[in-house]
């Protein structure tokens, strides 16, 4: 036994010796030299590649992993804020299998092609960076790639088709980026991406990608199991081969421009994320029946053909999300559907759903949304196991006029969710954070599984480093974001090899709960050392101590006075620094009432300004949607940095709004002038323009009745502006974008940036530059430079054809006002000859009561002369006679209908049909994504507000 413990103590001095022998042995020249070169490109290098003791990368270099011919196999360098660029030097590494420099935005420039010669790289990982230009060509010769990452840089230009040679890839992610043209393919290229028979991953999503997709890009023969092509451009049809993966699992092909028909996809019994919403798509609705893995469904807005509630509905009985928004289909909802048990959302709106809403007495106990806004429903069977929170009505028949009008049910109280839930929150000095964004999560409720991904999260991380571990989930437009935020233990912050081993999850060596689906992590800047030395501090504040503290009492002493005095001058005067920025035009606003916010205030409300909350941009700068503490909804006009027209804009509207209010026009909440911000704050109007209900932007259809509505909210406020205004004022750019619609579909005009105040002694005289909008613009203003009211008159005129005919002012090379002259043909008593350029709703859904009347009025407002126009207060009086000799009343265009309450089925039921007079024929659409907002002022919905001058 002794003979035996000498051998084996023997046997382990020689490994240990050898095992020395082989760490400390001295790196490859060559890679050692490329190494060293990569260096001197690169800034905020970690500490152990700057020593002067460490000259050998594979003994101390963090990152550095070497074999035991001493040659570099990976280079992992995640999250260490590098500066600099990758040049050709990583091309001398022949024996690299791992290179990852993922999440170092500041590491960027035109990838080397040299890359292509690391002949063994296995994963090559570069997300979250800030790469440009092309995907170098060379890429292709890779033969032992399986993991290639070059998502969320800033890649331009299209795939190579080489790429289609990496026959080993199995996760192939090019996403966000800006990359263009049409996916390649074999038949068409010589090689493609239908080649990648290994691939389970294609993450091709958020680029400018275009064209349809070959027929031949897919077959059964693949491993496919995520497809995410959503946010690109592609257009044709939606390849019949994409239903045949029998591996798929996630299917995102939303927000294109796909046309024809779904092809079928009963094959796919594995799916369980579907989204094709926001396409051209046509034809019947999918069959999705078989489908029974199905647990995220998006059809929403397509133009299937109108049809009965699908079978498959109640078919699918792992159902998590519903979201069909505007697809046509009718008819009442069967309760089974509410009785899933797993189901979570459920959004139906803008559709054509009828008869009585009743879910039944056993809904699932996980449902929390269920949004049937903007239907036809006449009567909803509530049952005590209902959250009336939960359930959105707006909209429908059964909210009109009746008991419910007011309550929570039938009031537009579906905002957006907060973007930011404090699920187990840490906090520490110095946390690694990361973001960890999933693509495609099957449930919609984020906070019932948190918890179980904060479980699965720390008992990973744990058995690297210990660590306090928070989640913080974020909800956006597209995705789902989850910050985690760890904490260290019994350290003061992690080291390199801590982040680089233990929280380095691109690789995707973490595997989420499946519900979440495809994610990729993006880690922030992390400070891994003190900016400056303790001991070096010490010493230089140790030799200058007296004067320094001398010194700063005066500092602080001086600062304070000045701010105090400061402080009140701000309290007198908002803008006593007007002026101090060329942005600041002329002299300071003059104020008559509004209310000052402080920078802090409107931070607050807005998350600080996050983009998920920026609702559109424009030339002034961006407007967010926020939220004040008394919970009022407001629009937030931000000002950029060197924005000559925001600077006007601020000066003209907070001048002109703080005096003048009136229901018809968009109303100024106050504003906030502080360190050089210029921001205005509006009430927020949540339907849009009046051009988007018109030109079908967002399915609105707009009976005639709702039209004269609109048209007579319009003018009231703009005779307010002409004749109850002290002094007058003169809009200068009435147009249908800067017409918008509240909740309750009133009329408020908007966007004054150039109006302009009329004394006494100019009125009628005011000469001034031109300024409009073409298409809207007054020809006797034009030519001779003379601006009056009925410049406006003009204006509201070709609005007034624009409810007709639903059509741009310009439009095909034509001009409303000539094309409306020109068919005119008063003989013809119901459509005065216009039945060619009226807008077919109008048409179908007939009711045109007065029309040659208000035709009548509208072409005496764009009447070539301004003496021949009448006033606005003139068409407010005609509008009002038009809609009272039709039995209209000119405060609504509905009859009201009550509304019982049975108390022992608790179901709400009309005490008399519902009229045809109702505004029921009257149903706009509302976007499923978040809003969005460009141009002067805030509304739900794109707004084109170009100005010309």
């Amino acid at each position: 036994m002794a003979a035996k413990g000498r051998l084996f103590f023997l046997l382990l001095v020689l490994c240990l010796f050898a095992g020395s022998r082989i760490a400390a042995a001295a790196t490859n020249p060559q890679d050692a030299a490329a190494l060293k070169s990569l260096k001197k490109k690169w800034s905020n290098l970690p500490r152990s590649w700057t020593k002067k003791s460490s000259n050998d990368p594979c003994d101390q270099w963090d990152g550095v992993i070497c074999n035991g011919n001493s040659r570099i196999t990976s280079l992992n360098l995640f999250g260490m804020n590098l500066k600099g660029t990758l040049s050709d030097d990583i091309g001398s590494l022949t024996e690299l299998r791992v290179l990852d420099v993922s999440s170092n935005k500041d590491l960027g420039g035109p990838l080397t092609p040299a890359i292509g010669k690391l002949i063994q790289l296995t994963h090559l990982v570069l997300i979250g960076c800030s790469f440009s230009g092309t995907v170098p060509n060379e890429l292709g010769n890779l033969a032992q790639l399986e993991f290639f990452a070059l998502n969320s840089n800033q890649f331009t230009g299209s795939i190579p088709p080489s790429l289609g040679k990496l026959s080993k890839v199995t996760w192939l992610d090019l996403a966000n980026n800006s990359l263009t043209g049409r996916l390649p393919n074999s038949r068409d290229d010589g090689a493609g991406l239908d080649q990648l028979l290994n691939a389970e991953h294609f993450h091709l999503n958020q680029n400018l990608l275009e064209g349809p997709i070959p027929e031949n890009m897919f077959n059964s023969n693949m491993s496919l199991k995520h497809i995410l092509l959503d946010r690109n451009r592609f257009s044709g049809n939606i390849p019949a081969s994409i239903g045949v993966i029998p591996t798929l699992e996630v299917l995102r092909l939303n927000d294109n421009n796909f046309t024809g028909q779904v092809p079928a996809m009963q094959m796919l019994t594995k799916l369980h994320v579907l989204m094709l919403s926001n396409n051209k798509l046509r034809g019947p609705m999918p069959n999705l029946t078989a489908m029974n893995g199905l647990q995220n469904v998006d059809l929403s807005n397509n133009s299937f053909t109108p049809s009965g509630v699908p079978s498959w509905f109640t078919e699918l009985k792992g159902l998590m999300t519903l979201t069909m928004q505007s697809v046509g289909i009718s008819g009442k909802l069967p309760q089974e559907l509410f009785s899933r048990t797993n189901l979570q959302h459920v959004i139906l709106s803008n559709n054509q759903l009828n008869d009585t809403l009743d879910m039944g007495n056993n809904i699932s106990k996980d449902l929390d949304l269920v949004d049937i806004r903007n239907n036809k429903i006449a009567s909803v069977t509530v049952y005590g196991t209902l959250n009336y929170t939960n359930l959105k009505l707006e909209g429908n028949p059964l909210c009109t006029e009746s008991l419910l009008s007011d309550t929570m049910l039938c009031t537009d109280q579906l905002t957006e969710p907060p973007s930011l839930y404090p699920t187990f929150n840490v906090q520490c000095k110095n946390p690694f954070v990361e973001t960890i964004e999933f693509r495609s999560p099957s449930f919609g409720n984020v906070n019932k599984y948190i918890d179980e991904l904060h479980k699965n999260l720390s008992g990973t991380l744990d058995n690297c480093t210990p660590n306090k571990l928070g989640l913080v989930p974020y909800t956006g437009e597209a995705y789902l974001k989850v910050e985690l935020k760890a904490c260290p233990v019994n350290q003061k912050r992690f080291n390199y090899s801590q982040v680089l081993n233990c929280f380095n999850l691109t690789l995707q060596t973490y595997k989420p709960p499946e519900i979440f689906g495809p994610y990729y992590v993006d880690a922030h800047p992390y400070p891994f050392h003190d900016k400056v030395s303790r001991a070096i501090l010490i010493g230089v504040v140790t030799g200058s101590v007296l004067l320094v503290v001398g010194l700063t009492l005066i500092g602080i002493y001086a600062v304070r006075q000045r701010k105090r005095a400061r402080k009140l001058v701000t309290l007198s005067d908002p803008f006593a620094s007007w002026g101090s920025t060329t942005e600041d035009i002329g002299e300071a606003p003059k104020l008559k009432s509004a209310r000052v916010f402080t920078l802090e205030e409107l931070k607050l409300s807005t998350n600080d300004f996050r983009e998920i909350n920026a609702i559109g941009a424009g030339g002034y700068g961006t407007v967010y949607r926020g939220k004040l503490m008394d919970g009022q909804l407001i629009a937030i006009k931000r000002s950029k940095q060197g924005s000559m027209q925001g600077g006007l804009e601020f000066k003209t509207e907070i001048e002109l709004l703080s005096r003048v209010h009136h229901k018809n026009l968009v109303g100024l909440v106050g504003f906030c002038f502080e360190k050089g911000e210029r921001m205005l704050v509006y009430e927020f109007i949540s339907n849009g323009t009046l051009s988007e209900s018109l030109y079908g932007i967002k399915g609105v259809q707009l009976d005639w009745s709702s039209r004269l509505k609109i048209a007579l909210d319009s003018a009231r406020g703009l005779a307010y502006l002409h004749d109850h205004a002290n002094p007058p004022i003169i809009h200068r750019d009435v147009k249908s974008t800067n017409i918008l619609l509240d909740a309750k579909m009133t009329a408020k005009v908007a966007d004054f940036g150039l109006s302009l105040l009329v004394s006494d002694s100019e009125e009628g005289e005011l000469c001034t530059n031109v300024k409009g909008t073409l298409g809207y613009l007054d020809p006797e203003y034009y030519m001779t430079q003379q601006l009056t009211a009925k410049s406006d008159v003009y204006s509201f005129g070709v609005v007034l054809l624009e409810l007709i005919v639903a059509k741009p002012p310009i439009y095909e090379k034509k001009y409303i006002v000539r094309e409306v002259k020109t068919a005119l043909d008063m003989e013809d008593s119901m459509y005065c000859g216009l039945k060619d350029v009226m807008d077919p709703v109008l048409l179908k859904l007939g009711g045109l009561q007065g029309f040659p009347r208000f035709l009548k009025m509208a072409l005496q407002c764009v009447e070539e002369v301004g003496p021949d126009r009448p006033s606005m207060n003139n068409i407010v009086r005609e509008i009002e006679m038009i809609m009272q000799d039709h039995g209209i009343t000119p405060g609504s265009v509905s009859t009201s209908s009550s509304f019982s309450v049975d108390s022992t089925a608790k179901k709400f039921v009309p005490r008399f049909p519902y009229s045809n007079t109702s505004t029921s024929s009257t149903t706009f659409e509302m976007d499923s994504r978040a809003f969005e907002y460009s141009g002067g002022f805030p509304s739900q919905g794109s707004l084109q507000n170009n100005r010309n001058t």
